[in-house]
């Protein structure tokens, strides 16, 4: 669960209050706005007498926001049975309205990045603050080195590739396979050339990140710390885990230490299979005009415990989202909220897929 301080929010945040047609708390986007609508489909099968071709399991779990060691971290470990013929998945963060400059829906639906958090160390000789300037060496707690920069990408990566490669098909502002593996292709300008503003899902798939998250360092005002050490939350593409870590020891060089705290595989869902077109032929037959395209969500979920029993993991959530719904930008927000036509979309199209898999 992730906390959210009542003050801050314009309705209580956990009273899921419907407001101007919008569903309003903490969870309707990351993911009790999912949870809600495959129930609708499992109570509406029920009512009605129906049910799909194979059997669908539903999970609801725990501690996903953390390590999954409470949730479906210990389910794999102790209950793999339960999943006992399951071979695919979907879950959280695809699936959801995306709106380009020139007017297009699109649908991203796809797997996910790698999971690393790191602890970083860095020791010094303590002293009083106002001595004479020390070597950048001789500090444990010192300011950005720009030589010590360097990109963390994955720019010629298969996934990659792939979701460019769609998004020119989709957008009409195609691109040839040989533009794509062009060492000098820009994708960050390609991205921003058709997107209305460049959404957080079109920058962070296509590379590797790490993003510094906690620092701890220093006991008084004037005194150098003897010791640093922080926190990152570091995501990885899928087979790019070395070129991270190569990328993590030139930025942190020899002055600091690193090591994971916690470490996830990455995810790839393969685009050529009959779920991924049960997927893109159920959102296509309730918006016909837009367009399902592959990508790696830049977070992480459940779906990495559970491809250790072998089940293929896919990020499909469906919402018809309105222009300029900066859905990525409520996940874990303040006034985090979802509109209610967007979860009866998503229910509708849940319902078709969930009845057609066999």
């Amino acid at each position: 669960m992730v906390p959210a301080q009542a003050e801050d929010w314009s309705v209580p945040p956990f009273s899921g209050e419907i407001r101007d047609g919008v569903v309003w708390g903490r969870g309707a986007v990351d993911m009790k706005g999912m949870d809600a609508m495959m129930l609708a489909v499992v109570r509406a099968w029920s009512r009605e007498g129906r049910g799909p071709r194979r059997d669908v399991v539903l999970c609801f779990t725990a501690d996903e926001e953390d390590s999954a060691a409470a949730g479906a971290d210990w389910l794999v470990r102790n209950h793999a049975g339960l999943f006992e013929g399951c071979t695919e998945a979907v879950g959280e963060s695809g699936g959801y309205t995306v709106h380009t400059a020139a007017g297009q829906r699109l649908y991203p639906v796809g797997g996910e990045r790698g999971t690393g958090w790191m602890e970083l160390t860095a020791a010094a000789r303590p002293g009083t603050a106002p001595s004479q300037p020390r070597q950048r060496g001789d500090q444990a707690v010192r300011g950005d080195d720009p030589d010590r920069r360097a990109p963390l990408a994955g720019a010629d990566h298969p996934t990659v590739r792939a979701a460019l490669l769609a998004l020119g098909a989709a957008t009409g502002v195609p691109l040839s396979p040989a533009e794509v593996d062009d060492p000098a292709f820009d994708a960050d300008g390609y991205l921003a050339g058709w997107t209305r503003r460049r959404p957080r899902w079109c920058w962070r798939p296509f590379r590797n990140s790490a993003n510094p998250t906690v620092l701890r360092a220093g006991y008084k005002t004037n005194v150098i710390p003897g010791l640093a050490v922080g926190e990152v939350d570091g995501r990885t593409l899928p087979e790019l885990s070395a070129e991270f870590e190569a990328t993590m020891d030139q930025l942190t060089g020899p002055d600091v230490e690193w090591s994971y705290l916690h470490r996830e595989t990455a995810l790839t869902a393969p685009v050529d299979t009959p779920l991924f077109a049960a997927v893109r032929d159920a959102l296509l037959a309730h918006d016909p005009g837009a367009a399902v395209v592959p990508f790696c969500m830049s977070g992480g979920t459940d779906a990495k415990q559970f491809s250790r029993l072998g089940i293929a993991g896919y990020g499909f959530s469906p919402l018809r989202l309105p222009p300029g719904y900066d859905f990525q930008g409520l996940f874990h927000g303040v006034d985090e909220r979802v509109p209610a036509e967007a979860l009866r979309f998503g229910a509708a199209v849940l319902d078709d897929f969930l009845s057609s898999v066999g």
